[in-house]
Formats: C-alpha cells, sequence, structure tokens
C-alpha cells in the first residue's frame, strides 16, 4: 500500500520515536563519544580507543551489554557510572538527529494533506525528549504533539495507546501507528487500530 493510500484512509497518525522516525545508533554513538573525551580528559584514557571498542560491543552485542564490558575493558572506575547515566539522559550532541529520509517525506506528506500528527514516546520521558530536541524536524515540529507513555499510564506496553485514544476522544479505524516494536503493534491489534511497521516505508 502506497503512502497515498493510508493518507486516504487516515486521519491521525501516531509514530513512535526510536528507530521509527530515526536510527536510535547515531545518538548511542555520539554518546559514547561524549563519554570516551571526557574519561580521556578526566582519566587521561585513550579516547579513541574507547569509542571503537563501544561501537563496536554496541553492534555485536547489543546496547545493555557496552557499558559492563566496556568499565572492565578499560578499568573505568565505578563512579563514572553516574556520568555517564547522566550523559545518556541530556547530553548536547555534536551533530542533530537525522530522520529516516522515507519518514521524512512521509511525515510532510502528511502535513501537506492536513492529517494529525501525534508521538507516543516509550521510554524515560526526560531523555525521550533530549532526543526530540536534537532531531532535525525541517520544520516539522510545529505539526507534531508529543505525548509519553509513561506519563499516561503504570502499564505503558500494555494499555499506553488504549489510554490515549480514549484521553483524545480518537476513532481507532481513524488511526494509523507506525512502529517497531512488537508492544506497539500488539496494543494497536487489541484496539483494532491498523500497524504500518517502519520497515515498509523504509523500503518504499
Amino acid at each position: 500500500m502506497g503512502a497515498a493510500k493510508y493518507m486516504e484512509e487516515h486521519e491521525a497518525f501516531v509514530f513512535e520515536l526510536d528507530d521509527v522516525l530515526y536510527p536510535v545508533k547515531d545518538f548511542h554513538l555520539q554518546v559514547y563519544y561524549l563519554f570516551a573525551s571526557f574519561l580521556e580528559y578526566t582519566e587521561q584514557l585513550d579516547a579513541s580507543a574507547i569509542v571503537l571498542f563501544m561501537k563496536e560491543t554496541y553492534e555485536q552485542d547489543g546496547e545493555r551489554a557496552v557499558l559492563d564490558k566496556t568499565f572492565a575493558a578499560f578499568g573505568i572506575a565505578d563512579k563514572y557510572r553516574e556520568n555517564f547515566a547522566l550523559l545518556n539522559k541530556t547530553a548536547k550532541l555534536p551533530l542533530k538527529l537525522l530522520m529516516f529520509e522515507p519518514v521524512l517525506k512521509f511525515m510532510q506528506d502528511l502535513v501537506v494533506e492536513r492529517k494529525t500528527i501525534y508521538l507516543l514516546v516509550g521510554g524515560d520521558p526526560e531523555q525521550q525528549l533530549n532526543k526530540i530536541r536534537q532531531i532535525e524536524w525541517n520544520g516539522l515540529e510545529q505539526y507534531i504533539r508529543v505525548f509519553f507513555k509513561e506519563e499516561i499510564t503504570r502499564n505503558p506496553d500494555h494499555d499506553s495507546l488504549a489510554r490515549f485514544i480514549t484521553a483524545h476522544k480518537l476513532s481507532p479505524a481513524a488511526i494509523l501507528v507506525v512502529g517497531k516494536a512488537e508492544s506497539d503493534q500488539h496494543m494497536a491489534a487489541e484496539q483494532g487500530i491498523k500497524f504500518l511497521t517502519v520497515n515498509k516505508l523504509l523500503l518504499s
């Protein structure tokens, strides 16, 4: 189904954030760079070696493995975990986060067609808001309404979508959810809402 068909059938479009609007890897790698630079300044460690190790660990083992393996490999003191946590939540990134080009084009078309665009974002609200502020929106930001699952319900992966559509008096038939996570797909199915995996946009 082409983008025009989605716009014919739906009035409101609900997007997730990470790996839906932009590649979250771009955020993590910039945080790793900032953290490594901090360690080079405070502990005279080799920032380039740390960044390379963190990048390779991220790509091979995933985000959750990065910190423990990096601290062990370079003998980094545990006191610096707090510094990393703060950076990960509030860092001012060196470069803007760039949206996936097909997603950007799709959202621009939605604006032209006067559709309603929401972000319904999972994860820590402070961290996610920091990411949102550092995305290169190309003027789209004025047309998007942002909501955080954690602020809607205590069970964000189970009933945040249901509570969201009830609060905003949205008709399930009028909504298209664009996401990636299985939990979002399940929530949409439970509410009778159509779900579009972002990969279909990226491959179109």
